[in-house]
This record gives structure tokens, sequence and C-alpha cells, in this order.
């Protein structure tokens, strides 16, 4: 059955109309097929692998109602734009699901198409396919992306060594701040922060950044790595268990923006929650010793900043949490689970 969607002034507007006017506009490879079949084509350039990453967000788990479409879009895509270069994964191409409840509107469909339109054109990735449907609960947006890699040069979670260097891009913590402060708005201000402030945690919450320009460094040097989506000390936790290997993670060095320090300085007690939050989307990586400086260039080259937190140990160790006092940070919990 074809569904079909109510459109402001009584028109309707079919599976295929929807999918003609707002989202074959995206399908740029000719691997799409213009949207015109019910499955696309690819043809992988030769000695390329395909690395596939597919995520699921949901409204009132990953996103709030009143959200920006253009952001709901974004963090879709940004997600597993964030896994493919996690893998040292080029992206390549994407598969959109989106089940929609009733009667969205024009102007939100638009405006969805355009977040999407926006982040792809920036990571050089197209639509070339998935599907649309009605679905009586809550808006939900599945994204399956594939990214190229050279044979045998996926970077795993698997590769990790005793002694590694634990890396982690940008700060942490920021997107905990900016949905609390979208449920809560008075707290930003308890945390003494500015409209600057409040606008970049919304922002970061909202709107993630994939570190692609980080996929060559990633692939070059890291013999493990993880992007950040259910905490840091969680995430880390899983490179080191698949990894055979205990990790240390040393609190003073774990990188926090002017926002967070802020809060920090008002509420001490907001560290392991920052730390533990999740939403973040940066990458873990796990660096050789003797790999660290060409490492540290090639990232700083590239306009995005990494800081040394941490490293991975003996399996025996297991996984502790050094706080800023070097003491071991008692944790209620390392990371967000669906279950």
């Amino acid at each position: 059955m074809v569904d079909r969607i109510e459109r402001g002034g009584g028109e309707h507007l079919d599976e295929f109309a929807l999918i003609a006017r707002y989202f074959a506009p995206l399908a740029t490879d000719a691997a799409a097929l213009g949207l015109r079949d019910d499955a696309a084509v690819l043809r992988p350039p030769e000695s390329q692998e395909i690395v596939l990453t597919c995520d699921t967000i949901v409204e009132g788990v990953h996103f709030l109602a009143d959200d920006p479409p253009e952001s709901i879009a974004h963090k879709a895509l940004a997600v597993n734009l964030s896994d493919l270069a996690a893998k040292g994964a080029r992206p390549y191409v994407y598969l959109l699901a989106l089940a929609l409840p009733a009667e969205p509107q024009p102007a939100w469909l638009e405006a969805f198409a355009s977040g999407l339109r926006e982040l792809q054109r920036e990571a050089g990735i197209a639509l070339v396919g998935g599907d649309t449907t009605r679905s009586p609960g809550p808006l939900s947006v599945t994204v399956t992306a594939l990214g190229l890699v050279p044979h045998g040069h996926a970077v795993l979670r698997l590769g990790a060594k005793r002694g590694d260097r634990l890396y982690v891009t940008g700060t942490i913590g920021d997107a905990y701040l900016g949905l609390r402060v979208l449920r809560q708005p008075a707290v930003g201000r308890d945390w003494g922060l500015s409209e600057e402030d409040l606008a970049f945690v919304v922002d970061r919450y909202r709107r993630p950044v994939p570190r692609s320009e980080l996929v060559l460094p990633i692939r070059n040097f890291a013999q493990g790595a993880i992007d950040v989506s259910d905490g840091l000390v969680s995430d880390v936790g899983k490179l080191a268990r698949v990894s055979h290997v205990g990790a240390v993670i040393e609190a003073g060095r774990v990188p926090f923006s002017a926002a967070a320090e802020k809060a920090l300085r008002r509420e001490p007690h907001l560290l392991p929650t920052l730390l533990t939050a999740g939403d973040d989307y940066e990458i873990v990586a796990a660096v050789p010793e003797a790999s660290a400086v060409a490492f540290e260039a090639e990232t700083q080259a590239k306009g995005v900043p990494v800081s040394l937190i941490g490293r991975l140990e003996g399996a025996d160790t297991g996984l502790r949490v050094l706080g800023p006092d070097g003491k071991t940070l008692e944790l209620d919990r390392t990371g967000y689970t669906h279950f």
C-alpha cells in the first residue's frame, strides 16, 4: 500500500510524490537511479572495501519533539558519519528510512531535507535510497551509511594494544549540558552560562560534528578507535574489552569546553555525569606511543583538537577513571544504555 500524507489545504501527497519532491534532489549519485527504483546499484571503486553502519534516532530518546527538523536530519546523518570516521572510512552513500507521524507539514519536510542536504554536501556523501512510512508512534529516523577504505585498512575496536595512548577529539559533555538547558532553562543561569554558551551547548546536542576530517590520521596511526555515543567511560570500556586490555582515563586531562568548565566550577559533582552521559560523537583513538607525535601533528594540521586522556594497560587492570586528585573516581554508571 502506498502511504498518503495529508497536506495543508486538503491536498494529499502519496509516498512517491513525497520522495520525488523532497528526497530525489538529494540522490546525486548515479547508483541511486534517481530514487525511481526500489534498490540502488553500487559500483564501489576497485581495491576498496565497504564499511556499513546503521543508527536509528527516535523522538523523545535522541531528540526532542520541538527540535528543528533541520537539526533532526543533521543528527540522524551525523551519528552515522561519526561511526564511519572512527573506522577510518570516507563517506560514500547512505540510505534513509523515515517513519513519520500522521500529517507531516510540507514546511517540516522541506526543512528536514535541507538539513540532510547541508551535511551531505559537507561530508561528500549522497542519498541512494530508503523508505518512507506512516507511524502511529513517535517520529523515527534510520540512516544506513556506507563508507570506503582500502582493503585491509579499516580501523576496528579490537586492534588496540597494551601501551597505546588514548586520545579523544574535541570536548566532552556539551551535549548533556545542551539537553539539560533545553529541558530546564533556569539551570543555565545556575551554571553562569552566557547566551553564547547556551547556544553552543544546545547546538552540540542538536547538531553533533562528525570528525570526518580525521579519516586519514585515524587510518594511518590508530590501532583501534570508537566514537563516543554512549559516554566516554563506557565507550573506552568497550574498546578495551574487545581488545582484551585494560584502560586508565585521567579525568584531569579530559577536554571540556568553556561552557562545561563554567558548569563544573559551579557544580563540581557534574564531573562523573559529563564523563558518562554520551551523545558527544567525538572519537577515541588508541595510538602507539611511537606514533603519538605524528598523530598529534596530523590532527592539528586538520584543525581538529585532540587530547591525550589516558592509556591502555594489561587486562587485569580493568577500567579505571582517575579524578583530578589522582584517586580512583567512583562512578554509579559508566554510560548510557537503552535497556
